[in-house]
């Protein structure tokens, strides 16, 4: 016989007083569902009313009878995710949990260290500690290698583990142990979080002295006011007379941010943006508020593929009301507009509610997430329903597939063997050790890789441990592989080992062929390292093609006046 003590006893009614009462929530949600959808007449109601109730059923027996143990919230979300993915790639589900990178993303402001952090291989490590922000103040430099933080061994956590625990209130302190090259016991540093808020602008200045630059990187809380206040001071204090924007891999953010920002160039009541959705009263037409700074100024916005929604407004705003240029890459695409909406239990739904439309009355969504393929993947607008529209001047633009620029500038392809030397970390690697051994640099303009630093970078790649096949090479292994499960292998054995021997890699060899473009990253890794992300920005520009361009057009009246005019 079995005995229980009356608090077990008392545990288990209530245990059972909870799951009825579960079912009996969950019961009169479903009827509630199944009686409005026959009042209304409504079959899609009876339709939401039948599948809750599936699913609870199903959920049920699976928590019951699975083999396994399963975890109901994790089961849960999975499922949330997998249905919302279907729909499109920006309505998530965002639980309590994530509300915090949530906020980050719209506003740029999280209680932590302020430091971006990465995997490296099996060990977590930082990327680059935020300039003035705790980490930096504290003394932890890009390429420390997490040992703990609060007391917790980061063995086996990935990045969002270790991101977790270095989040917190601001005010509390958090203990990290790291281990940093060149010392030979591990270090620990007691940094006290702040309230995070990262500059959307990673650098404003004078690129000559008559344009000024500045470079965006977010749509988050306030840009429009930061952007305002750069403008004035290049203007004012810099004598700036022409100004380039730079929003390349610029993913967007708040969308009353990018009115703000068109409004410093055009003037007060001007329409730049409108949405339209299912819910029509939710549909809303954005003007612009305030005074503009200033109306004349030659501009030039540069974009690239990675620039997106709210930065697609600014370029495609200017473009259409024909107040600036655009250079670069067509942009991203994304023409849709989501909000947020309130959960139970503190969880937030971002759903996209509409499109958004540009002065032109064009909207630039490139992929149809409405009209799968019959493998279920999305497809871009065909070209028989793109539509041609005009700008303010009477040139022609069009929608489905992003801001097509005024003047394109394509940048060189970046070679395989910098992107290998970047995913294994051996760029990274040696900035770390170059700047262990070099307590400063000059100017990052000043700043360049002489044949002492390259050649020594090359000699740190060919003695250690390095991965390298070209493109071309992966191209002829999957042509060979093809050969042989198509039988035509033995055919061509002899012309394949001859262009295998042809294709042959020679690391030293490319090392030196492809020196200008690694000098270059390797180069913004090491600026980084001693300047952090203005510095970066500041190195980069002397070789950047595009503002290069940009600069070039804006000291021609000509042939600004020329791209803004139809038929020129």
């Amino acid at each position: 016989m079995r005995y229980f003590s009356a608090k077990k006893i008392k545990n288990k009614v209530r245990m059972k007083i909870k799951k009825k009462a579960i079912a009996i929530v969950l019961i009169l949600l479903v009827s509630g569902f199944a009686f409005m959808g026959l009042n209304n007449s409504d079959n899609k109601n009876f339709e939401i009313a039948k599948n809750l109730d599936i699913y609870y059923t199903l959920f049920r027996e699976l928590n019951t009878f699975y083999v396994d143990e399963v975890e109901p919230g994790e089961l849960v979300k999975e499922s949330i995710d997998e249905m919302l993915k279907s729909l499109d790639p920006y309505t998530t589900y965002i639980p309590e949990s994530d509300i915090e990178d949530f906020r980050f993303m719209t506003t740029g402001e999280y209680g932590g260290i302020g430091a971006l952090i990465s995997k490296h291989g099996d060990e977590i490590v930082v990327s680059e500690p935020y300039k003035d922000f705790p980490a930096y103040k504290s003394g932890l430099k890009a390429g420390d290698v997490f040992l703990e933080v609060a007391g917790k061994s980061i063995d086996k956590l990935g990045t969002e583990d270790v991101s977790n625990l270095l989040k917190g209130a601001a005010g509390q302190t958090v203990e990290v142990v790291i281990e940093r090259y060149g010392h030979k016991k591990p270090l620990t540093f007691d940094i006290v979080r702040e309230k995070i808020s990262i500059d959307p602008i990673s650098y404003y200045g004078m690129l000559d002295d008559k344009t000024g630059y500045i470079r965006l990187t977010n749509f988050t809380k306030d840009c429009g006011e930061k952007v305002k206040k750069a403008l004035l001071e290049l203007k004012e204090v810099n004598g700036a007379e022409k100004l380039v924007l730079d929003l390349r891999g610029n993913p967007g953010g708040l969308l009353m941010e990018s009115v703000n920002i068109v409004n410093l160039f055009i003037p007060h009541d001007q329409e730049v943006v409108s949405t339209k959705g299912k819910v029509s009263q939710w549909d809303k037409t954005y003007k612009t508020t305030g005074s503009p700074v200033d109306t004349l100024m030659p501009l030039a916005v540069l974009v690239s593929r990675g620039s997106a929604s709210a930065s697609e407004i600014v370029s495609g705003t200017i473009q259409d009301l024909d107040r600036g240029i655009i250079l670069g890459d067509r942009t991203f695409g994304k023409g849709l507009v989501q909000t947020t909406r309130d959960l139970s239990y503190n969880a937030k739904l971002k759903v996209t509610t509409a499109k958004y439309y540009i002065p032109s009355g064009r909207c630039i969504q490139a992929l149809d997430y409405s009209h799968r393929n019959e493998d279920g993947s999305v497809g871009h607008v065909p070209d028989s329903l793109i539509s041609e529209f005009q700008t303010k001047n009477g040139r022609i633009v069009k929608d489905g597939g992003g801001i097509r620029p005024d003047v394109d500038v394509n940048n060189e392809n970046i070679s395989n063997l910098a992107i290998k030397l970047i995913q294994q970390f051996k760029i990274f690697d040696f900035s770390t050790r170059f700047a262990a051994d070099n307590e400063s640099i000059p100017q990052p303009e000043e700043f360049e890789i002489n044949d002492q630093i390259y050649n020594n970078f090359i000699d740190f790649v060919e003695n250690g441990a390095f991965e390298y096949t070209s493109k071309t090479q992966q191209k002829l292994e999957d042509l060979k592989e093809l050969a042989q499960e198509e039988k035509y292998f033995e055919l061509a054995e002899d012309e394949f080992t001859s262009l295998e021997q042809l294709l042959k890699l020679d690391l030293d060899r490319d090392l030196k062929k492809f020196r200008d473009q690694i000098s270059q990253i390797l180069k913004s890794e090491i600026v980084s390292r001693y300047y952090y992300q203005e510095g970066t920005a500041r190195a980069n520009i002397g070789e950047d093609k595009t503002i290069n361009r940009a600069l070039e057009v804006l000291s021609s009246p000509k042939d600004y006046k020329a791209l803004l005019t139809p038929g020129e």
